[in-house]
């Protein structure tokens, strides 16, 4: 269900404190398997401390079931039932379903077009989905034709109800149902009034409160370079979601040129400028997801501005001749030392 991973946090300073027996656990630790990736989840308790076993199912079932609605590799998921669908057929789908594909569309309109839910088959077409990688760079014909089977304007969405106008539209949430899926264990974990938590799903993450020893959480920003891995930034977000996006490990060289795995919605080709990294701050994973995909597609200048306008936390990193240059928007900068 999701993209090939490209998101690299590195977290800072989570301590796992063994309890002694019949003591309250200062941290509860858990992880597992989802979405095609991993998830960790740091929960430091409050007056009520869950069963871990049982707050371990009870997150495992949550997860299995936005599997169950979203998964494109399911194929009797509500996605791909609705992705099977003919012309002017209606799948009704669950109010999660519906929400996440409202969003998908929202942000589509919010970023100019440069986030499409409905980007698969040009995903496909440059070898970056299920199917193979191309053994040629596709033509401009067939990249035209493969764009004409997408478009947001042609997926409605009435209530619960899901329809295509075209009987070739496919809808992939691999760009913002990853950051859904830690909105929802967030709502789990908030239910027992913890005094802190941390929960990361394949780099995605939300934050709250404080960690055992009662210090900020921390998470430092990796440096965008292929062959060592480096802090550029360690920040301590406070009470928010964050969701990094990046090029520099996802792609292939054909014909001597480097193909991004980050393909532009609006003229159906990858990427092609220096923005390497981009860090998205938001009250949830979800929208910080969908924005830090975006955001990489827009490039400096434009991420900036739309920034701007949405009052959006984003820290860009830009890869240049010698070296990088980091950009911060103003609503960034208070998280900066």
């Amino acid at each position: 269900m999701i993209k090939a991973l490209t998101n690299r946090l590195v977290l800072v300073g989570l301590t796992f404190f063994i309890s002694a027996c019949g003591q309250q656990p200062k941290l509860i630790s858990l992880s597992g398997e989802t979405m095609g990736t991993t998830y960790h989840i740091k929960m430091v308790p409050g007056e009520r401390v869950p069963n871990q076993q049982l707050l371990q199912a009870e997150i495992d079932l949550a997860l299995e079931q936005i599997n169950n609605q979203m998964s494109t590799y399911r194929n009797n998921s509500e996605l791909s039932k609705f992705n099977q669908l003919r012309l002017n057929e209606t799948v009704t789908v669950s109010a999660d379903t519906a929400l996440v594909i409202q969003e998908g569309i929202d942000l589509y309109h919010k970023t100019d077009g440069a986030l499409d839910i409905t980007l698969g088959p040009l995903v496909n077409l440059w070898g970056f989905g299920p199917d193979k990688r191309p053994t040629s760079i596709p033509s401009q014909t067939l990249i035209d034709t493969t764009k004409a089977k997408t478009g947001i304007e042609h997926l409605h969405l009435d209530g619960l109800k899901l329809r295509k106008a075209i009987p070739d539209l496919y809808v992939d949430l691999s760009s913002i149902a990853k950051g859904f899926g830690v909105d929802k264990v967030a709502q789990i974990l908030s239910r027992y009034q913890p005094k802190g938590y941390l929960v990361e799903i394949g780099g995605e993450l939300s934050l709250y409160g404080v960690k055992a020893d009662d210090t900020p959480w921390r998470v430092a920003i990796e440096q965008p370079d292929v062959d060592e891995r480096q802090v550029q930034l360690v920040i301590e977000p406070g009470n928010v979601a964050m969701a990094t996006s990046g090029d520099y490990r996802n792609y292939y060289e054909e014909e001597g040129r480097r193909f991004s795995h980050l393909i532009d919605p609006r003229d159906g080709y990858p990427i092609d400028h220096h923005l390497a990294s981009v860090t998205v701050l938001h009250p949830q994973s979800m929208v910080a997801d969908g924005y830090a995909t975006a955001l990489m597609v827009l490039g400096v200048e434009k991420s900036l501005q739309l920034a701007k306008e949405e009052q959006l936390a984003i820290m860009l990193i830009e890869k240049q001749a010698d070296g990088f240059k980091v950009h911060y928007s103003d609503a960034f900068k208070p998280y900066v030392n």
